[in-house]
């Protein structure tokens, strides 16, 4: 068994034009994880490859399941809000939890879901070479049915715009397209894998923030926010909405140690009163467009990621 495996990604797109080639899932909002498992243990890593498996323990048992086989597991732990949609909102108060004792009271609060989409390796075989459809038996032979917190995603081979019309419909995403007969590329960020989005979401890193007014007086106001590329960090505008009242306050104590006297952004920042601090935190934003002056219009939080390095983090196209 592979010792650790870094998640094939996805790229950003619009629907192929060889539609019968591919194969349809829903994009799910939540946080990617790898599960490794063997001899009745399951331990699952994030998609920077930190250690999770004691933030989710309700996924444990689906190590009975196997029926005492091996295998590596690719899929998304997900939350979901009152409606039944995915939310990343919800799930931010499950996926920073390193206390067992708050990881247990939480599960009864905010329930997840393991969603499958892949098997990498299978009792000595490793699988990454076969198509994806191959790929794709093998995970339904491996677990048949859906469990109390588990289940394998279903793809729709073909007709990907009614998958996508469907989703829009139940307010989801997006869809992810996946090439029937392409292999598993561990690391790799392929066109074979394509995700298209009906909400327009992606990670931004945090370089600083500027102080509330008003109610927000003495708190944090808004977030500066920016992505990598050639020539550094991009200055991407600021966020300052879609922050809870715990959020507000947990964001100071974490923001007032990495504080740092000169800004981490290339591009100059138009506010004087501007807080700076290093490039360390990464947090999910959605947003209606790109200004023409390369800011996001009307963006607002979702939260705090902590599965990715913040030099990986660039503008979608």
């Amino acid at each position: 068994m592979p010792q650790r495996v870094v998640p094939m990604l996805t790229t950003s797109g619009e629907l192929p034009r060889d539609d019968d080639a591919f194969a349809y899932e829903i994009k799910w909002d939540g946080v990617r994880a790898m599960s490794y498992i063997r001899d009745g243990q399951m331990h699952v890593e994030s998609r920077n490859l930190n250690d999770i498996t004691g933030r989710y323990p309700e996924i444990h048992p689906l190590v009975e399941t196997l029926g005492g086989r091996a295998a590596v597991l690719d899929g998304e732990v997900v939350a979901f809000d009152e409606s039944g949609r995915p939310s990343f909102g919800h799930l931010q108060q499950r996926m920073h939890l390193a206390n067992q004792w708050e990881v247990r009271r939480k599960m009864g609060e905010v329930p997840i879901a393991y969603v499958l989409f892949d098997v990498l390796w299978v009792d000595g075989r490793n699988t990454m070479a076969l198509p994806y459809t191959e790929r794709r038996e093998v995970l339904a032979e491996l677990v048949p049915e859906p469990g109390p917190c588990w289940k394998v995603s279903a793809p729709h081979f073909g007709d990907g715009a009614a998958l996508l019309a469907a989703a829009d419909q139940q307010r989801l995403e997006g869809i992810v397209a996946k090439r029937a007969d392409s292999v598993y590329e561990p690391g790799k960020r392929s066109r074979n894998w394509l995700k298209i989005k009906l909400q327009r979401t992606q990670e931004f890193v945090i370089g600083g923030w500027v102080p509330g007014e008003g109610n927000r007086t003495g708190r944090l106001g808004a977030l500066l926010i920016g992505y990598y590329d050639e020539t550094g960090l991009r200055f991407a505008g600021k966020v300052g909405t879609g922050f809870s009242e715990k959020t507000l306050r947990s964001f100071k104590e974490m923001l007032v140690p990495i504080a740092r006297d000169t800004s981490p952004f290339v591009d100059p920042v138009p506010w004087k009163r501007a807080v700076f601090v290093e490039p360390e935190l990464i947090g999910e934003v959605e947003y209606t467009e790109w200004t023409q002056g390369n800011t996001l219009r009307h963006p607002s939080f979702k939260g705090l990621r902590d599965d990715k390095d913040p030099k990986d983090v660039g503008r979608d196209p």
